[in-house]
């Protein structure tokens, strides 16, 4: 019969390690350097979430903001007013010379001018991007977690049968 935590056809994986055979301290090691990784990977999920949330308002801005003034107030010129950031929390008002054309910030402070359509496939395609690296790194968060339940388990039954008292210091 194979081991416990180990796939059905009992063979393990190449550079797998059977967690009965850790002592008590190299469990502790273990649980503690997986609790750290799951809480970067979590950290990062959270960024990627918030960066596709930027994303998505990019969009929504493009065709509310820009696109969608322009069908309202077709020739009228009024409307043009806009909010223009200068910083998180401090706009400035402004007005659209030209509202085919839009300055994208394509990253490192680097702004390129593209057409509205172009700047909305430019946007959707970064959130299109972050979604699978979001899926990547859901599936990575999985597996460290079930990895981390494997050794919380085998720690508590290594401490439940007295080992963590019996075992030498070491």
């Amino acid at each position: 019969m194979p081991p416990p935590n180990t796939p059905a056809g009992g063979e393990a994986p190449p550079g797998a390690v059977d967690v009965t055979t850790l002592s008590v301290p190299q469990l502790r090691t273990l649980q503690s350097r997986l609790n750290s990784e799951l809480e970067q990977l979590t950290n990062s999920h959270a960024k990627l979430r918030a960066a596709q949330s930027k994303f998505r308002d990019c969009v929504r801005t493009i065709n509310d903001g820009v696109v969608g003034k322009q069908s309202k107030n077709a020739g009228s010129g009024a409307g043009d007013g806009i909010l223009v950031p200068l910083t998180s929390s401090l706009y400035v008002k402004g007005r659209m010379a030209d509202r085919q054309k839009v300055l994208v910030d394509v990253g490192t402070g680097f702004y390129v001018e593209k057409t509205t359509a172009k700047a909305t496939e430019f946007y959707n395609k970064k959130v299109k991007d972050l979604e699978a690296n979001i899926s990547d790194l859901e599936k990575i968060v999985q597996g460290k977690s079930t990895n981390l339940k494997i050794i919380e388990d085998a720690l508590r039954q290594k401490v439940l049968s007295g080992e963590a008292v019996t075992a030498p210091a070491g």
